[in-house]
């Protein structure tokens, strides 16, 4: 046996030894991941793995725009010229064209195909822009019925409050309600003033003739 030949079995059974210490660790990860399975399973607090999905994964709000784009398209004036330039030069191309050059003759079944692909995808699009309109539509009826409640709640309150400020102003003394109970209180000092004047002029006259009648006595 020659060194290298030596060398090389040594170096075969160094890799057959790195190979079973992979296969060891493998073994060994999988073992974990079946204990841990075990162990999470029928737990509640333990969030479930996720599931490989073998359809890509998409944005569905990505994917709900450009249908939104596609059917504004497909509503355009732009779309049926297109569609009618499209189709009347597909016809002419297969029918005045010399025999070779046409590709898809009478009754032009390359062309119902494409038509009817295009209708298959478009319905969809289309509903799907619908359908994505109508939740706008639902969030704004919904956004209009609250600020709908909040403004009649708001009408509600003014109104109380109008009401509350009118009663509170009836029961505040007003200028004029001032001013006329003063006249009328002028009214009656007024009013007991001249029927007080009135008995002492009457006073004096009637002690008149006492005086006169009790002189004679006095000079006596």
């Amino acid at each position: 046996m020659t060194p290298d030949r030596g060398r090389e079995r040594e170096r075969d059974r160094e890799r057959d030894r790195e190979r079973d210490r992979d296969r060891e660790r493998d073994r060994e990860r999988e073992r974990d991941r079946e204990r841990e399975r075990n162990t999470t399973r029928g737990r509640l607090d333990v969030p479930r793995a996720p599931r490989r999905r073998l359809l890509p994964e998409y944005d569905p709000d990505a994917f709900g725009r450009l249908s939104e784009e596609i059917a504004r398209f497909l509503g355009t004036g732009r779309f049926i010229v297109w569609m009618t330039f499209v189709v009347v030069v597909w016809i002419s191309w297969n029918v005045l064209l010399p025999q070779p050059l046409r590709f898809d003759e009478y009754p032009f079944i390359f062309l119902t195909l494409a038509l009817s692909l295009q209708a298959s995808y478009a319905a969809p699009l289309i509903l799907l822009a619908q359908n994505r309109q109508d939740d706008r539509d639902r969030v704004n009826l919904e956004q209009d019925r609250k600020q709908n409640e909040r403004s009649i709640a708001d009408t509600e309150f003014l109104t109380r409050e109008i009401a509350a400020l009118r009663m509170g102003l009836g029961e505040v003394a007003t200028r004029d309600w001032i001013r006329s109970e003063l006249q009328e209180m002028v009214k009656e000092l007024e009013q007991s003033g001249q029927q007080g004047a009135q008995p002492r002029s009457a006073q004096p006259s009637r002690e008149a003739p006492r005086d006169t009648r009790a002189g004679p006595h006095d000079s006596v």
